[in-house]
């Protein structure tokens, strides 16, 4: 990890990206929780989609819960900033 600058606060991956504020564990825990309403994506900044979720009740559950564990398990997740999640 290299020095956090202005533009990367909490600093940079392995490959130069900048992470974000946001958690990837947070993001899927929620995702998997209360994905039916589409809390994870909305809590990454991704609104469209949470807001598909919510109207689809997650997909029936089955959209939310992919959803939720590819947040836990990617390591290439991204905020609406472009920047991956931490963690």
């Amino acid at each position: 990890m290299t020095v956090p600058t202005p533009d990367a606060p909490y600093g940079f991956d392995p490959q130069g990206r900048p992470y974000s504020d946001k958690s990837k564990i947070v993001a899927g825990v929620l995702q998997i929780l209360l994905g039916g309403l589409g809390i994870g994506r909305f809590y990454v900044g991704s609104v469209g989609v949470g807001v598909a979720q919510l109207l689809t009740c997650g997909g029936l559950g089955i959209w939310a819960l992919v959803d939720g564990i590819l947040f836990l398990t990617s390591s290439d997740r991204t905020d609406k900033h472009g920047r991956v999640l931490r963690g």
